[in-house]
C-alpha cells in the first residue's frame, strides 16, 4: 500500500444530476480512486415499493487526483466541474473522507443530513464507529452522530448508542 503522504488529495467533483454512479464508473475505468457514498432508501411507485441505492451527496463524487493534471477528470462523461475557489480546486479533508468511508462500510442505517454549523462535538468511545468524531443529534428518541464534509457543506447521520460517546473538549 502506498504511503498516504504520497497519494494525491481528495477532491469533490460536481457531476450532472443522477450521474453519480455512471461518472464514478468512468473515473474507475480511467484508473482513478473514486468514492461515491451511497445509502439505501425505500421508493414508492404507484404499483410497488422498492429499495434503491441513492448518493449521500447528490451531484458529487469524490476522487483522488493531481490538481495540475485535472483535464482527464473534466473530460469524463457527467463531470461538470471540480469544486474549488476560483480556478483552483479545493481538496477535501482526508479525515472527513476516512470518516465517511468508515460510516458507509459498517452497514449502519445512514441517511443524508442537513449541514450543521453549531452543536456539540462528540467522539465515539466504543462499537463499530470507535474513534469517529462528529456532532451529536437527538431525533425521535434516537441518537445520531453527524459527520460533515466542510467543503460541500453537506453532512450524513448514523445512529449511535448514547452510551458509546463522550464530548470532545
Amino acid at each position: 500500500m502506498a504511503d498516504p503522504s504520497e497519494q494525491p488529495p481528495w477532491f469533490a467533483v460536481r457531476v450532472r444530476s443522477n450521474y453519480e454512479k455512471t461518472t464514478s464508473n468512468y473515473l474507475q475505468q480511467k484508473g482513478y480512486e473514486e468514492f461515491t457514498p451511497l445509502y439505501k432508501a425505500r421508493k414508492r411507485w404507484s404499483d410497488r415499493i422498492r429499495e434503491v441505492e441513492l448518493p449521500l451527496f447528490p451531484g458529487y463524487v469524490f476522487c483522488r487526483f493531481d490538481p495540475k493534471k485535472r483535464l482527464p477528470i473534466l473530460q469524463t462523461p457527467g463531470v461538470v466541474s471540480v469544486v474549488g475557489f476560483g480556478y483552483e480546486p479545493a481538496p477535501v479533508d482526508p479525515l472527513e473522507i476516512t470518516h465517511l468511508q468508515h460510516i458507509v462500510s459498517n452497514g449502519r442505517n445512514t441517511v443524508p443530513w442537513p449541514y450543521l454549523k453549531a452543536g456539540q462535538k462528540v467522539r465515539v468511545t466504543a462499537g463499530a464507529l470507535y474513534g469517529l468524531e462528529g456532532i451529536l443529534l437527538d431525533l425521535r428518541n434516537k441518537s445520531r452522530i453527524i459527520v460533515s464534509v466542510t467543503l460541500l457543506q453537506r453532512s450524513v447521520a448514523a445512529e449511535i448508542d448514547r452510551a458509546d460517546i463522550e464530548p470532545v473538549i
